[in-house]
């Protein structure tokens, strides 16, 4: 177990180069959900590997001993380690429970205040500001969300602009997308190198909506443009937009120019280097349970030793 516990802990580290490879050259839709259980299956393991060090530091301790009826001490780890190697994984337990349970609070709060002051019961709630944006508020459960528009982004494009920015946005709210955010986002809280997942996975998230945008509209060079001149209408404004709630997903939102390029392209690229980055993904995947399930079994098998039974 002492070398195998490790592995889920490095794995995520290796994930960070393939990540963004995998959003630009595999289809969208496929990224999307390749990345979003990678980080959560990753983030699994690490909860799994630091938990895995927790139990042989407080096996050493009287009471848990007691409880476990231990006739000999753990011995899944070095005697000296144990203990301050369980405080720390103990510690770091704790702040990735703390972490992710403000943020699914902070998430719902955020769902609960998301109300535009327009156009209630409808799908499109269009406010009169004259500063350009556009977003999709995603709603509570069993709402399905709204999009919301303003009058200066509306008068910045033209009729089929405006029918595929409002396509993008819809994409969004009926692929329930910003749940693939909140997953990106639970997921690096329980390790720091996920972290870099999450603009990979919003660079994604868009790519999916501007194909459902391009295929709503039948013309992908119009679908470009659109995106393309909703951002310079939103970036050129005299004043900034007013502010978004923080679950709102915007057609303006992240790499504009490779998002454009890429539309303007042959459509979702299945290169070898979105194949061969997804096979790094699945294959970090796997080399972390396999290490994940075979530091569990090492330490069930040193527990029925400190029992007294036969490994």
């Amino acid at each position: 177990m002492i070398y195998a516990v490790w592995v889920p802990l490095l794995v995520p580290f290796v994930v960070v180069p393939a990540a963004r490879r995998l959003a630009d050259n595999l289809a969208p839709a496929r990224a999307v959900r390749l990345l979003a259980a990678t980080g959560a299956g990753l983030a699994l393991c690490t909860l799994l590997a630091l938990t895995l060090l927790v139990v042989p530091g407080a096996g050493r301790l009287s009471a848990v001993a007691a409880a476990g009826e231990f006739v000999h001490p753990l011995a899944a780890t070095a005697p000296g380690a144990a203990v301050p190697l369980a405080a720390a994984a103990l510690f770091l337990i704790a702040g990735c429970a703390a972490a992710v349970t403000r943020a699914v609070r902070g998430h719902w709060a955020q769902l609960q205040r998301a109300r535009p002051d327009h156009g209630d019961g409808e799908e499109l709630a269009v406010l009169h500001d004259s500063r350009p944006d556009a977003y999709a508020l995603p709603g509570r459960p069993g709402s399905p969300g709204r999009i919301v528009v303003t009058t200066g982004m509306l008068h910045a494009l033209d009729p089929a602009e405006r029918e595929a920015l409002l396509a993008h946005e819809r994409a969004h709210l009926t692929g329930r997308h910003h749940l693939y955010l909140v997953a990106a986002e639970l997921s690096a809280h329980c390790h720091p190198a996920l972290r870099a997942l999450r603009a990979p996975v919003g660079y994604a998230l868009e790519r999916c909506a501007d194909e459902a945008a391009a295929h709503a509209v039948g013309d992908r060079r119009v679908a470009a443009r659109a995106i393309g001149r909703a951002a310079l209408a939103a970036r050129t404004a005299g004043e900034p937009p007013a502010p978004r709630p923080a679950a709102a997903l915007a057609a303006a939102a992240g790499p504009v120019p490779r998002r454009v390029a890429a539309l303007l392209g042959k459509g979702a690229a299945r290169s070898r280097v979105g194949r061969a980055a997804a096979a790094t993904l699945l294959a970090c995947l796997a080399v972390s349970g396999a290490a994940a399930l075979d530091a569990t079994y090492d330490l069930h098998s040193s527990i029925e030793v400190a029992q007294g039974e036969s490994p």
